[in-house]
């Protein structure tokens, strides 16, 4: 599958997997202002990756955390799953949250999270009085066990 992109600044870096059989592709940090920036402890940062992408119909871009930058640092996607829409084409930004009781620089050129794009069903909702029986029925968080 061929994605457009277009790199809104000159510091943009393109996408790119860390190894053959990865499936997220590494997001860079590449902020408007060209400087790095500092993330408070407990609060959020809007980080520009300066590019912007054409998904193709039928897909999404899934913006994740990339689990060393999570594990090691704190600093993960604030709404935890970004979605970039076929249809979106201004700038692809991360929300990133700082999730420690220190402040995190993040430096451009730094790989901020990781982009995986995904198929999706289109879908239409059919109002109903009621729905179908199963054995689990209303059984919702910890109802089937450890």
């Amino acid at each position: 599958m061929q994605i457009q992109i277009q790199k809104l600044r000159e510091s943009a870096q393109l996408p790119h997997r860390g190894s053959a059989f990865a499936a997220g592709y590494d997001l860079y940090a590449a902020p408007a202002a060209g400087e790095a920036v500092t993330i408070a402890p407990h609060t959020t940062a809007m980080i520009g990756t300066g590019l912007a992408v054409a998904i193709p119909a039928g897909y999404f871009g899934g913006v994740f955390a990339r689990s060393g930058l999570a594990s090691k640092q704190g600093l993960r996607p604030a709404n935890c799953v970004g979605v970039i829409d076929a249809d979106y084409r201004g700038e692809c930004t991360v929300a990133l949250h700082n999730d420690t009781d220190q402040p995190r620089t993040i430096e451009p050129g730094e790989r901020i999270a990781q982009l995986v794009i995904l198929p999706f069903l289109e879908a239409e909702f059919a109002e109903s009085d009621a729905l179908p029986e199963t054995d689990r029925g209303a059984g919702g968080f910890g109802s089937t066990g450890k």
